[in-house]
């Protein structure tokens, strides 16, 4: 498993967890975790025995943004990792899931802070639990700034435009349960179960069929701006070979004998 300075790497049975770890700065993005971030995507999507990722923070806190120093031109932490971002002037936009999505559900665990950069990477992911004191908001325009993860493409997809504009041009904060309500978030938890309840969801994922998983998670990506008759046409065409596969054939059986499955991704 690999990881940085600023990004933990666990393995929780058949899920993955990563960890922004910079809890002094709330997590504040840096390049040691833009680094590790991206790294844990493509870990997830190359190893099978994985079948979910949660992401989530260190110190109460989800992820306050950008390191607005480093935005200001004053450097980051972790030079070292200055030849991977030169090898891919890509990849802090792979990592914070705007040019890359991962096959495999990602699923946020949210306490705490949640909020620029954080909500734009939480965009990105596809299940959301937070913690009920957690705070999330698109602060960029109050700075002057323009929310550029991806915010002013995602987010109207994603909850009501009247609610997407009001975030994107208030830069106010939002609680959870106001999150909630809007729908940017599933799921609101006691303060400190956020990865429990996360963890609780991945493993009824992870007890799913995983070619079954990935290829309804690609079908509702790939068909959400088709319109029906393409979208229906493009959903068989995804769908259809998955009833042909050992896995499928396994979960009749298991399905008829009452028992639990062993997929093998077959």
């Amino acid at each position: 498993m690999g990881g940085t300075e600023h990004l933990t790497v666990q393995r929780e049975g058949a899920t993955l967890v990563l960890t922004l770890n910079r809890p002094e700065a709330k997590n504040a993005l840096s390049l040691p975790m833009l680094v590790g971030l991206y790294d844990g995507w493509v870990e997830a999507d190359a190893d099978d025995a994985i079948r979910s990722i949660i992401l989530t923070g260190a110190g109460g806190a989800f992820c306050a943004g950008m390191d607005l120093k480093a935005l200001a031109g004053k450097g980051m932490e972790g030079q070292q990792y200055r030849d991977r971002l030169k090898a891919d002037p890509d990849l802090h936009w792979k990592a914070m899931l705007r040019h890359h999505r991962p096959r495999k559900p990602v699923i946020s665990a949210v306490e705490g802070h949640c909020v620029a950069g954080g909500t734009e990477i939480l965009q990105g992911t596809d299940i959301r639990v937070a913690g009920e004191s957690a705070t999330f908001g698109l602060f960029e325009v109050k700075r002057g700034l323009f929310p550029i993860g991806g915010s002013t493409v995602r987010l109207q997809r994603q909850i009501p435009r009247t609610h997407a504009l009001e975030m994107l041009l208030t830069g106010r904060a939002y609680s959870a349960r106001e999150a909630a309500g809007i729908g940017l978030i599933g799921h609101v938890v006691p303060d400190g179960t956020a990865l429990e309840k996360a963890l609780a969801i991945a493993g009824q994922i992870n007890a799913c069929g995983p070619l079954a998983v990935e290829a309804v998670k690609a079908s509702v990506y790939e068909t959400a701006e088709m319109s029906e008759s393409d979208g229906l046409a493009a959903e068989l065409k995804r769908g259809w070979p998955v009833f042909d596969t050992a896995d499928a054939k396994e979960g009749s059986r298991a399905f008829a004998e009452r028992r639990p499955p062993v997929y093998r991704r077959q």
